[in-house]
């Protein structure tokens, strides 16, 4: 099975699911968006599929250090995906990618329903 996870190494969230996905002896290609950058075409077809709502992350620690200015301003895929580029912090993490789909952020039991 050919899984890929989005991510920031040092979020928790993400540590728990490649934690997770080891333990469940699950194989998966990491991708840092602190060195590997954000990948445009993954991210255009993620907000496809999922809307760009769901890939903001307006509970985190980056979209509240934006001013409320910068806050409203993201109103439409074209200004979100704007941001998440810019500020790859402001996406839910973790992203997988996987055979059977997509799946945002951590929930075990969502995980082994569709990755084991």
């Amino acid at each position: 099975m050919n899984i890929t996870v989005y991510g920031i190494p040092h979020c928790d969230t993400v540590k728990k699911a490649r934690a997770w996905l080891a333990e469940q002896g699950v194989a998966c290609v990491f991708h840092d968006y602190k060195k590997q950058g954000v990948p445009l075409a993954q991210l255009e077809g993620w907000m496809q599929q999922l809307g760009w709502e769901a890939l903001l992350n307006r509970k985190g620690t980056t979209w509240r250090k934006l001013d409320a200015e910068q806050q409203a301003g993201i109103h439409d895929a074209a200004s979100a995906r704007e941001l998440m580029v810019a500020q790859p912090s402001v996406i839910r993490r973790p992203v997988v990618e996987h055979p059977g789909g997509l799946l945002v952020g951590f929930d075990a039991a969502d995980w082994e329903r569709s990755l084991t």
